[in-house]
């Protein structure tokens, strides 16, 4: 089956599981414009069993087209110590053990179709297993999950083994508050916990929180990079962490405190 052929056909599942909707017709779109319809319905998709056909053919195709962009790892990118390390770019990319998602409450990933959030892409190029996965999770927790926690589940079809799901503060009107600092903190130290309780060697972290959860760009930073340190200081993990930064904004900030030895 061909790529294009596995896109159209995962495409024509899912819609046939929307028959209210009506959508375009698939012959007259390109292959990126193919993707970002299947992209759509997986986003708006709930966490509901698939078929063993769907996921064969998903996890072929995704496979494929997670990997056709350049995969970056350890030694493609800039270190500043030992442990500390910092990329620019589409966190998907990374040939870690782990990569961090700044989630919501749900943990079932983001369900505004097409949006260009972490959460959003990382469910769907992880696949429709992902948001299952963490539906269990949620469903046996019963609650909502807390901030400032931290989850670890398979990656999927992502390159990296595990992605770690975090839920950030978000900051309202009311700004930034000690409350809120710390919550931040706790975020980026139980997401170093559960990756050394799982053994890995290295993760990567977004911007927590920074997004549309609005905290201060340079001021995360700070408390990442401070968190991160006395993490390691106290309990002397070997961990390899990067600092994966999207935004030019946000890679000057961690050059300049990296340098600085913040």
């Amino acid at each position: 089956m061909s790529y294009d052929t596995q896109l159209i056909t995962l495409i024509e599942y899912l819609q046939k599981e929307r028959p209210e909707k009506h959508f375009p017709s698939l012959s007259d779109l390109s292959i990126l414009e193919k993707w970002e319809v299947f992209r759509g319905l997986c986003n708006e998709r709930k966490p509901e069993p698939v078929t063993d056909v769907f996921l064969e053919i998903q996890n072929d195709f995704l496979t494929k087209w997670n990997r056709e962009e350049t995969l970056i790892t350890m030694n493609d990118m800039t270190a500043y110590t030992p442990h500390l390390y910092l990329w620019q770019g589409d966190i998907t990319h990374l040939k870690v053990d782990g990569i961090v998602n700044a989630a919501n409450s749900t943990l079932l990933g983001c369900t505004r179709a097409n949006h260009d959030c972490i959460d959003n892409i990382i469910h769907t190029k992880a696949g429709v297993q992902l948001r299952l996965t963490c539906h269990q999770l949620m469903t046996e927790q019963g609650r909502s999950e807390p901030i400032g926690k931290a989850k670890i589940t398979p990656a999927f079809n992502l390159p990296p083994t595990f992605v770690i799901h975090t839920v950030g503060p978000f900051i309202d009107a009311r700004g930034v508050t000690p409350l809120r600092e710390k919550l931040l903190r706790d975020a980026y130290y139980a997401c170093l916990q559960v990756a050394d309780e799982h053994g890995l060697s290295s993760i990567a972290f977004p911007c927590i929180s920074t997004g549309e959860f609005q905290f201060p760009n340079k001021q995360a930073a700070e408390i990442a990079l401070e968190t991160v340190k006395k993490y390691i200081e106290k309990t002397s993990s070997q961990l390899k962490i990067v600092f994966n930064v999207f935004k030019d904004e946000d890679k000057h900030i961690y050059e300049s405190l990296l340098t600085e030895g913040v």
